[in-house]
């Protein structure tokens, strides 16, 4: 195999999908695959098996649900056009709103069987200060619709609320969300026939406490007499794929650093935005083993550092590293920055890996044009 390459395992994305089908089992709820995070299509007949279907965040999201999903298709955005609206309710089952504004500007149209929803923002932060950037309760956020602005407000038209506050989080940090939803919402709760608690639930984690999340669904479902949605994306495919990188050169600047032929910037940006650090087969802390280098991507980009690791033996150049944890919110925003080529996607079904797409120089000539 020819690298880069991002290889997605069927079988660890069936075994997520079983545990999220046994959290539907127990309560009752849908679960729906949020495109943002995971959208390798040729898996989605195999996904829906066990989920509900997708939420989207653009009309092309959606299209590719419908399309190719075939199950259900909820939409939100922070704000939507006139054209993009318009092409969502033909594709849609459910459209969430993120102000009033948008809400009334757009429920004369005629929405068919479409519901409708408002995003809230709980004004409830539970994200490590670090992660900021994946904070929709942060001050002055964009996100949701705070309950003082529901004042005054005609809720005819809405059958649900959403709300998405958490970013790789366990079911207690729901619990701290569902609070303070409860202390701002519950006038309007008992009106509503839905309540989407959004994703960010790391319901596939080893440590994840299932049964507290079980018991949440169950008791706010009894509560309110409200359908209760998850919108998954991470946890569908949370270790379940692996970048596949070759060393291209070994240099030395007060240390080793090896280039890679996989860049931070055009093929894993959240190893600089969020930040992280992925692990990779072999590679362990800075001296934690005999050799440490710093492994950097192609790029122009001067900041285009994955950060420094230790191995047992020197690298050397043409040596394969597999980068882990590579299948979710890495290939859904690789770029063709550089003109770098992308790597291919493969799936590994068994004991063989099909590849099912490769790129060329045309694929980046007519991004572009």
């Amino acid at each position: 195999m020819k690298t880069p390459a991002f290889i997605v395992d069927e079988e660890l994305i069936r075994r997520n999908c079983e545990i999220l089908a046994s959290v539907k089992e127990r309560t009752g709820c849908k679960i729906l695959l949020a495109l943002k995070g995971f959208a390798l299509w040729p898996m989605f007949p195999m996904i829906g098996n066990y989920l509900d279907g997708v939420c989207a965040s653009s009309p092309w999201e959606a299209r590719l649900g419908r399309e190719q999903f075939g199950k259900e298709v909820h939409a939100f955005a922070a704000a939507y056009s006139d054209a993009d609206f318009e092409e969502l309710l033909t594709l849609c089952d459910e459209i969430d709103f993120n102000s009033f504004n948008q809400f009334k500007k757009f429920q004369a149209l005629e929405t068919g069987n479409t519901k409708l929803g408002l995003r809230i923002n709980p004004e409830c932060s539970t994200q490590d200060p670090e992660h900021a950037i994946y904070d929709p309760c942060a001050p002055k956020s964009r996100l949701g619709i705070r309950k003082q602005d529901f004042e005054g407000q005609d809720l005819t038209g809405i059958s649900g609320l959403h709300f998405h506050t958490l970013c790789e989080q366990n079911s207690d940090d729901l619990a701290t969300t569902l609070k303070a939803v409860e202390e701002q919402f519950s006038d309007i709760l008992p009106q509503l026939d839905w309540v989407n608690f959004g994703g960010g639930h790391h319901v596939t984690r080893d440590d994840y406490d299932i049964d507290l999340l079980c018991r949440l669904i169950n008791d706010f479902k009894a509560k309110y007499n409200v359908q209760v949605i998850l919108e998954p994306g991470e946890a569908v495919a949370l270790n379940a794929g692996v970048l596949v990188a070759s060393v291209l050169d070994i240099i030395d600047n007060d240390g080793p650093i090896a280039i890679l032929d996989v860049s931070c910037t055009c093929h894993m940006p959240d190893v600089l935005e969020m930040p992280y650090r992925p692990e990779i087969d072999g590679g362990d802390l800075p001296n934690k083993k005999n050799h440490t280098y710093k492994l950097a991507g192609l790029s122009c980009l001067a900041g285009d550092v994955i950060g420094d690791y230790s191995f047992d033996a020197p690298l050397q150049i043409g040596n394969r590293l597999v980068f882990q944890d590579m299948a979710h919110y890495s290939m859904v925003k690789t770029s063709f920055f550089n003109g770098v080529k992308h790597p291919d996607i493969g799936i590994k079904r068994g004991d063989k890996i099909e590849i099912v797409r490769e790129f060329n120089y045309q694929d980046y000539k007519h991004r572009l044009a």
